[in-house]
């Protein structure tokens, strides 16, 4: 019963996370809900008891959507748009109880809780053992092909944010550098 409630609370918050990353139209909201997206999908594997890959999921992906977040904030002037508004606090401290509630929950029913037992137990090795194995046994080549694709995915990605640069500081004299603020002031004052 546990893992049902579990499994369908994660699935929608998972669907309604990736929702908001695709309709979105905020570059930073959009990156938020990619990486709590994420770590939804990390909790599918903590239900399955495939706790190293649980944790390799928010290390891994979580992490580099965040980096992803940090390059997202440095080239997208993105914070001019946003708006803060002032909403009903009743709302957000009975959601974020609601929350509270439901993380307190999914945690201690296990702990509390013996008859939940996994349907084919593995003997022998552990979680992190068997994934080494399977890993560099089995799915080696698509291992190493995944490798090298996210090697090009990142050198593309320095080539084009290196493209939309139009100045290089380094190569600028420091009277260019001075006008170039003073008509960045200028901009910004009127």
């Amino acid at each position: 019963m546990f893992e049902a409630i579990a499994f369908y609370l994660f699935a929608f918050l998972t669907i309604s996370m990736f929702y908001i990353t695709v309709t979105t139209s905020q570059a930073l909201h959009a990156l938020t809900a990619l990486a709590a997206g994420m770590i939804f999908i990390s909790a599918f594997f903590f239900i399955l008891g495939a706790d190293f890959l649980g944790a390799i999921q928010i290390i891994v992906y979580t992490g580099a959507v965040m980096a992803l977040y940090a390059f997202g904030m440095m080239f997208f002037d993105s914070t001019r748009d946003v708006k803060e508004k002032q909403g009903n606090k009743f709302i957000v401290v009975g959601m974020a109880t609601v929350a509270a509630v439901l993380v307190v929950a999914i945690f201690s029913a296990p702990i509390l809780s013996d008859n939940i037992v996994a349907l084919y137990p593995s003997v022998g090795a552990g979680n992190t053992q068997e994934v080494g194995m399977v890993l560099f046994t089995k799915y080696l080549i698509p291992f190493e092909v995944a490798a090298v694709m996210l090697l090009v995915a990142m050198v593309a990605g320095i080539v084009l944010a290196g493209k939309k640069m139009d100045l290089s500081l380094t190569l600028m004299n420091k009277e260019e550098i001075l006008e170039m603020n003073e008509d960045k002031n200028k901009k910004v004052l009127s």
